[in-house]
């Protein structure tokens, strides 16, 4: 697949979240065969004041390429200027978030609180692109609400900007992320532009990405919330797209040896503190659905050391390996 001047070695992405996709997660995606991953969404503001955190959730590790950073913001002097710094780093896309629903978000006029001024839409786009040696891509949504529904217009107005591909998430922002996504607003607007379209909202199996790529024609699919606790579906998605055969879901053992491994990364680029703490929502995805998850998942958000945590998941491994 083809970003502009960027090629990109399979159609399924790895959606940016915020708290979620730093560089642990992501180079566990990439390495069960996700074609991009995405940073959490960064502060253009953040970046042009020199903060160092918001600096840091830029950086990328050498075995994640093709690896996408997103930026927020609604100035598109500051938009333009991040774009060119970020030019010279070695992230190798620039995406603008016009999608991200929180209300500290949109208050400011950022993330889908773009999707109402589509006059900015364009200042922004024209300026990112403008400024950036990278291609640029925008992640939006259906619309602000039901009556407001204008993916399509604003879609078209991202090529007109210069932007090199478009993101669609199917549903507006009213809805955060409850209720279905509308599937038929990709295939609209995958209609209305000659850019790629990435689809984005409710992948969660193998099957549910073919029927995207079926029902939309969209170029690429994005999973988001499906990644949770499950890096493999990467693996599993472009193996069914492939071949039409479903590889069988990961075993107990791979999914609490995948969160002891995952745990090993964090602690390692975060310190064991911050490692702990932000994996325990992990744990709590990877172990999702087995026997006893609910009282492992309390125990781990008590514990404060890395060994404990060890002891506890390999001593629920053996429970559920002998009850089986």
């Amino acid at each position: 697949m083809k970003i502009g001047t960027l090629s990109v070695p399979t159609n399924v992405f790895l959606a940016p979240m915020a708290g979620v996709t730093d560089m642990p997660f992501r180079l566990l995606c990439k390495q069960q065969g996700c074609g991009m991953v995405y940073t959490e969404m960064v502060s253009a503001k953040g970046l042009y004041y020199g903060d160092e955190k918001t600096w840091k959730l830029t950086e990328v590790h050498p075995d994640e390429h093709p690896v996408g950073v997103q930026i927020f913001g609604s100035d598109p002097d500051i938009m333009a200027e991040i774009a060119r710094r970020l030019s010279q780093t070695d992230v190798d896309l620039i995406d603008i978030n016009m999608g991200c629903p929180t209300p500290k978000i949109v208050k400011n006029g950022d993330g889908s609180a773009l999707m109402r001024q589509p006059e900015k839409v364009y200042k922004i786009v024209k300026a990112v692109v403008e400024a950036s040696d990278k291609p640029v891509t925008v992640k939006i949504r259906k619309g602000w609400d039901d009556e407001s529904v204008n993916a399509v217009e604003i879609a078209q107005i991202i090529e007109e900007a210069g932007g090199c591909a478009v993101t669609v998430h199917g549903r507006t922002r009213e809805q955060f992320y409850s209720g279905t996504a509308d599937w038929d607003i990709i295939r609209k607007v995958k209609q209305a532009v000659s850019i790629p379209v990435i689809g984005n909202g409710d992948i969660f199996t193998p099957e549910d990405a073919k029927r995207m790529l079926d029902e939309t024609g969209c170029d690429g699919v994005m999973v988001g919330r499906g990644a949770h606790g499950n890096p493999w579906i990467f693996k599993r998605i472009i193996h069914y797209l492939e071949t039409g055969e479903l590889l069988t879901p990961p075993t107990p053992r791979q999914k609490i040896e995948m969160a002891l491994h995952h745990l090993d990364m964090m602690i390692q680029y975060k310190g064991e503190e911050v490692g702990i703490r932000e994996m325990r929502k992990h744990i709590s995805w990877y172990i999702k659905g087995l026997p006893n998850a609910n009282r492992v998942k309390n125990v781990v958000n008590t514990l404060k050391d890395v060994k404990g945590i060890h002891e506890l998941l390999k001593g629920y491994l053996l429970e559920l390996e002998g009850s089986v």
